[in-house]
């Protein structure tokens, strides 16, 4: 799957600060301290609808780590699946009496124009399902020869479908730290089939889902037609494309359960028992006090923003402007700061001189490195663009250097 375009990365004097991120596992805050080349792996799509804010703030978080990593020497080995065939796609296509397949190109085609508009960097690795059938196919079966995964018939399929055995797998629940309870009251609305006739644990999760009429599905030898459950994907693409353990293994807050535990145990089942050393979450945005969500229809679109003339930067600094982690509602007061915001900062840019800004770019470095405290760095950015405009300066390099950091670290081109 072809990604979108890179964005020119200005360079900037060293100085990295380090990264320390908060671990969903621990409930600590983690260094993140890889070799020369820093794996990160988030989670992408299921393109059957546009970008909404709450995907784009998961996007831009992690594109933050993935500037700090790079400021700090690293080099980064980013990649992000797309789930191009699952239920939800097949319901929209269906509903609107479209070919599946053109709905997920359409749909990721716009992600990734949204993407270009924020200044966020793609991946190296952009793996749709489909493209990563076989390898997909290939960890099924070596999870069924593991003795860790079991059929069960459904005389609706062409086969039995196929589920991971949890009682087989090391470590299950150290990913999100709930309890059993915790995770059943959520396991249905978040794909799970608790009830299913068949199933040794009511958590197992869908392996290989075995080809239902009318269902695209695909034949591997060994597995019954069909084609794959929702968590094994990523497993796959991860562990095809990345070494393990994993840097940093991120997403939204709500793929904590049972999708990021689901993907651990994936691992687990073939034998792989250190797959990420952080796994980072962003928190989730809503709207009128419920999260944004497709399902809901309480959303909005960063197309329709840019559609409405909105410059893509103050987009990216209404979610900048919040702490990663944090849940929070969106309203038009938060553009509105962010575009006055924004024309404060190009304003105090275009003088000849200013006051030094060695100190404000350090600021924003170590802000960063602090769990990603962007909105630390905003306030040390507009602490220097109050003092240049209310009182001058002399230093005639400070306005470049400050832009150039702008766009190298927080990704805003001014």
């Amino acid at each position: 799957m072809i990604s979108w375009p890179p964005p020119f990365l200005p360079a900037i004097p060293p100085g990295g600060a380090g990264l320390r991120l908060h671990d969903t596992s621990t409930g600590q805050l983690q260094d993140v301290t890889p070799g020369p080349v820093a794996r990160l792996y988030v989670c992408g799509i299921t393109p059957y609808d546009a970008t909404h804010l709450g995907h784009a703030a998961t996007y831009v978080a992690f594109d933050l780590v993935g500037r700090v990593l790079r400021d700090n020497g690293h080099e980064v080995h980013y990649t992000q699946n797309v789930t191009d065939i699952d239920d939800p796609l097949l319901e929209r296509a269906k509903r609107d009496g479209i070919d599946w397949r053109d709905l997920a190109v359409t749909e990721a085609d716009l992600f990734r124009e949204d993407m270009t508009a924020l200044q966020v960097i793609p991946p190296q690795d952009y793996v749709g399902v489909v493209e990563a059938m076989p390898t997909i196919a290939e960890l099924v079966l070596r999870t069924v020869a593991s003795g860790a995964a079991y059929e069960v018939s459904n005389d609706d399929a062409d086969g039995p479908d196929l589920y991971v055995d949890l009682a087989a797998v090391t470590g299950f629940g150290q990913v999100s730290g709930w309890s059993r309870d915790q995770m059943l009251a959520v396991f249905a609305d978040r794909g799970g089939d608790p009830d299913r006739p068949g199933k040794r644990d009511a958590l197992d999760p869908l392996l290989w889902r075995a080809a239902r009429v009318g269902e695209p599905s695909w034949e591997f030898p060994g597995l019954p037609t069909g084609r794959p459950g929702w968590h094994v994907e990523c497993t796959a693409i991860a562990l095809d494309r990345l070494d393990v353990p994993i840097d940093v293994n991120g997403g939204g807050s709500d793929l904590v359960f049972p999708h990021h535990e689901m993907t651990v145990a994936q691992a687990s089942a073939i034998g792989v028992e250190d797959y990420a050393r952080v796994h980072a979450h962003a928190g989730m945005v809503g709207l009128d006090g419920h999260k944004m969500s497709k399902s809901r229809g309480n959303l909005v679109l960063v197309s329709a923003l840019r559609e409405e003339g909105v410059d893509p930067m103050a987009i990216r600094l209404v979610l900048l402007a919040q702490h990663y982690r944090s849940d929070w509602d969106y309203t038009p007061d938060l553009l509105a700061a962010a575009q006055a915001r924004l024309g404060h900062w190009r304003e105090s840019l275009s003088v000849n001189a200013a006051p030094p800004a060695e100190g404000t770019v350090a600021a924003v470095r170590a802000a960063l490195a602090d769990d990603l405290d962007a909105p630390a760095a905003l306030a040390a950015v507009d602490a220097w663009a109050d003092l240049t405009l209310s009182a001058g300066g002399s230093d005639a390099s400070a306005p470049g250097l400050l832009a150039r950091t702008l766009d190298a670290l927080l990704g805003v081109r001014v």
